[in-house]
């Protein structure tokens, strides 16, 4: 089963963007998210129904970041984005009135019930400004150890 990366996609692109000074196109947006200017506008859409982003028209114009990173949590982007299932497996349904596929299902259903309730609660203290940080105290680590500069542009 494919896993679900538009979470992680969307903070990819959302960090650049928190890089930039000024508005990003949704062109540059699809070469950073390797996709296309089209599927980048559809997400970016939800982000900004959610007040998260917001796009300016016209020539200079693009996507922009519409809050402090210390205010938007990945809970928020989880939400904007349609909240996707957080995980892949799921119960077994061919023989619902069994009494041990219920059985099962029941234990399993409290357990990704409590492990959905915990990852959305860290989801929900985690903000873009911790990524931002961690990303920030990277770059300075790759620099000082003499490694390759990270191109931080959005086209990396």
């Amino acid at each position: 089963m494919k896993r679900d990366s538009r979470l992680s996609g969307i903070l990819h692109v959302l960090l650049h963007m928190a890089e930039e000074d000024g508005p990003i196109t949704s062109e540059q947006l699809a070469k950073a998210m390797r996709s296309n200017p089209v599927v980048v506008r559809r997400v970016m859409a939800g982000l900004r129904r959610d007040g998260l982003v917001v796009s300016e028209k016209g020539h200079g114009g693009g996507w922009r970041i519409a809050r402090p990173l210390s205010t938007i949590t990945l809970r928020d982007i989880h939400d904007a984005i349609g909240s996707p299932a957080v995980f892949a497996i799921g119960n077994r349904s061919e023989a619902p009135d069994c009494l041990v596929e219920q059985a099962v299902n029941a234990a399993m259903d409290d357990a990704f019930a409590q492990a959905e309730a915990l990852l959305m609660e860290r989801f929900g203290a985690l903000t873009l400004a911790e990524l931002s940080a961690d990303f920030h105290a990277r770059m300075a680590r790759r620099s000082t150890s003499g490694g390759e500069a990270t191109n931080r542009s959005v086209s990396s």
